[in-house]
């Protein structure tokens, strides 16, 4: 278990739908801080029920999803909660709770930002 703090994907002072916080893989070795920044977000997305929640939170009609809505995963509640959370620690969600029920996105840009760091191979 590291205790490295996950870092969100996005740099905080820069304007979310501009600039992700690494470049394209391709465009030059990244940083040390860079690619802590990136590996946490691998390492949240690379559990099968992880990628399944945020998938879900990420193609959900309006782009948000209630819990209850996205919750059948083939996991307990409480197991769904800890996912979600690591998902929100690596800044791939946002969340806001309305009465009893908490609300899931996809943090700003960050699919734009992850689409820029992956880049478009071309051999």
């Amino acid at each position: 278990m590291s205790n490295v703090k996950a870092l969100p994907l996005l740099e905080p002072d820069v304007d979310p739908a501009v600039e992700p916080c690494c470049p394209p893989l391709t465009e030059r070795p990244l940083t040390a801080e860079e690619a802590v920044r990136t590996a946490a977000m691998f390492k949240a997305l690379g559990d099968p029920v992880r990628l399944r929640l945020f998938s879900s939170v990420a193609s959900h009609q309006g782009g948000e999803a209630c819990v209850c809505d996205i919750s059948d995963v083939g996991v307990s509640q409480p197991t769904v909660s800890h996912h979600l959370k690591k998902l929100k620690e690596a800044g791939l969600l946002t969340s806001e709770r309305r009465g009893t029920w908490v609300y899931y996105r996809v943090a700003p840009s960050v699919l734009a930002a992850m689409a820029r760091m992956l880049g478009q191979y071309a051999p």
